[in-house]
């Protein structure tokens, strides 16, 4: 009985170990990903009025996923004036709207390539499908 206890007692210690073991997760360093601003337009339908400063606004806390290879790299919600910065490992990404539907609108995609020890500067336009 003793045997079979000290048995039972190494397979769930053994066990423990295996199951603590975990791979690392891969971090971007902190000077490499995208930064920049998201704005939308046109703001009202028509033609732009004399004097109008451009139908152009800040797309605000609005949220948008990256994706590498197919796969969810992370998500990132623009601030009250359309900025956003992430952090993500070198490649090549694709911007789009979370929940994006077919409804009216365009919001990306958008591409963007991240180099190693940059943070990539991006300027991108979305369509408010009005007209």
């Amino acid at each position: 009985m003793p045997t079979t206890r000290l048995i039972v007692i190494s397979i769930l210690v053994l066990a423990g170990f295996c199951y603590a073991q975990t791979s690392p997760t891969p971090v971007a360093p902190a000077n490499t990903g995208i930064e920049g601003r998201i704005t939308i337009s046109p703001t009202h339908g028509g033609p732009v009025r004399i004097g109008e400063q451009g139908s152009s606004r800040p797309l605000t806390n609005t949220t948008f996923v990256a994706t590498k290879d197919g796969g969810v790299a992370t998500e990132f919600t623009t601030d009250d004036q359309g900025h956003f910065k992430i952090l993500l490992e070198p490649g090549h990404y694709t911007i789009t709207k979370k929940g994006q539907s077919h409804g009216v609108g365009r919001y990306g995609p958008f591409d963007a390539l991240v180099v190693a020890g940059q943070m990539t500067r991006q300027e991108w336009q979305c369509d408010s499908g009005m007209r």
